[in-house]
């Protein structure tokens, strides 16, 4: 019986943050994934190595955590005051599905660069030595984000000495300004439910103090204490719990609804990559997975936080979004475990160490709004090159 030969398409291997992705040029993928669909995903499951019953997605880009297994589309952008369109992809290791419904805030320090590099900023918008602005439009979201990426004799600098904790090596720093991340369409809220504290009723695992917020990503902050944690726990100490992420997962489908984000529990399960929900705490010493100890002075608060059904390693970068619009917020219970009051930063201690954002919140009208959030990542490319995969359906 005769094979057909594997295609071939050109991408590439990136480091945004602390997450790894497959980036593509939207005009190099098969016409039939230019398009949202199942094509698209398809193709972007195959690239990544999923679904994989094994969990491990051996025959593909990805690494098996949450962290590992994305993709994203760049486009030149035709939107006005833009340069690029930004659309990502959640792959999901041992289902068959791709979650369209956030950004990824660690690759989203990736774009810049690559969008550069690969010719999606006009020319005469890129200095040779200095900072390039580059304006994203974030697909999935509908939100702005502006990346500063610094240039070195015409090319975008990658290497440099700015450290991020769950990063091992230092690499050029890369500031992302989060424009108005709390805006959610139209008659969105930053808190869905008017509240910045409310009451959420988990039948089968009980009730808790929860903020609910949408700001980078639709996030559900609750009390460490609550929930029988610290604040200090590492990776294995929640991943290693099934009766614990299983709780988790069932705290998170009732938030969803609460929020509106789902019509039905039922839904939550094909839309694991939001809301996140996350556990704060007020700080504490604690050894950082490096083995780096973390002092209760370098930090305003502790917050852990769960990604496709898992403790993150370290934070995701729309999550940190969300922490620094909470902190910013008086009576949030991020708020209220780094000491109350207003903010306008706050530095975070999580599983890998510490980072430091910011966020100026106002309320104006009597809602709550945020113009801008802003972080530091780093970026770099891993490989370049063709990724191959049997053609299958698309």
């Amino acid at each position: 019986m005769a094979h057909a030969p594997q295609i071939r398409i050109p991408a590439t291997y990136m480091r945004g943050g602390t997450s790894k992705g497959v980036f593509f040029k939207l005009d190099d993928l098969p016409a039939s994934a230019r398009v949202p669909g199942p094509a698209r995903d398809a193709l972007l499951m195959r690239v990544i190595g999923s679904p994989d019953p094994y969990g491990k997605q051996i025959d593909g880009m990805g690494a098996a955590t949450s962290s590992t297994s994305k993709t994203v589309i760049l486009s030149k952008s035709s939107r006005p005051g833009h340069d690029v369109d930004y659309l990502f992809g959640q792959v999901a290791i041992d289902q068959p599905f791709v979650d369209w419904s956030g950004n990824c805030g660690n690759l989203s320090a990736a774009v810049g660069p690559f969008a550069i590099t690969n010719g999606l900023v006009d020319a005469d918008r890129v200095p040779a030595n200095g900072i390039a602005v580059v304006r994203i439009w974030q697909a999935n979201i509908g939100k702005t984000i502006v990346a500063h990426v610094p240039m070195t004799d015409g090319a975008v600098q990658e290497t440099g000495d700015f450290e991020l904790d769950g990063v091992t090596f230092p690499a050029a720093e890369i500031q992302l300004e989060f424009m108005n991340p709390a805006e959610e369409g139209d008659g969105g809220s930053m808190f869905p439910t008017g509240n910045v504290v409310d009451e959420l009723d988990v039948p089968g695992v009980g009730r808790f103090k929860a903020t609910m917020i949408n700001s980078g990503i639709p996030t559900i902050f609750l009390d460490a204490e609550a929930l029988g944690y610290k604040g200090t726990e590492l990776q294995d100490d929640i991943n290693g719990d099934p009766a614990a992420l299983a709780r988790f997962e069932t705290i998170r489908a009732h938030g969803a609804l609460r929020m509106g984000l789902i019509g039905k529990l039922e839904e939550a399960a094909s839309r694991q990559h939001t809301p996140k929900v996350a556990f704060v705490a007020p700080p504490r010493e604690y050894l950082a997975s490096s083995g780096k100890r973390i002092a209760q002075s370098d930090v305003d608060v502790l917050v852990r936080a769960l990604s496709m059904g898992k403790l993150h390693h370290a934070m995701m970068g729309t999550a940190s979004v969300a922490i620094a619009t909470a902190a910013a917020v008086p009576g949030t219970l991020v708020n209220l475990a780094a000491g109350g009051g207003q903010r306008d930063t706050v530095c975070f201690g999580h599983p890998s160490g510490t980072l430091r954002v910011g966020a100026k919140a106002e309320l104006v009208d009597g809602e709550w709004t945020v113009t801008k959030a802003i972080m530091s990542r780093s970026a770099r490319i891993l490989m370049e090159g063709r990724v191959h995969l049997p053609r299958d359906g698309f």
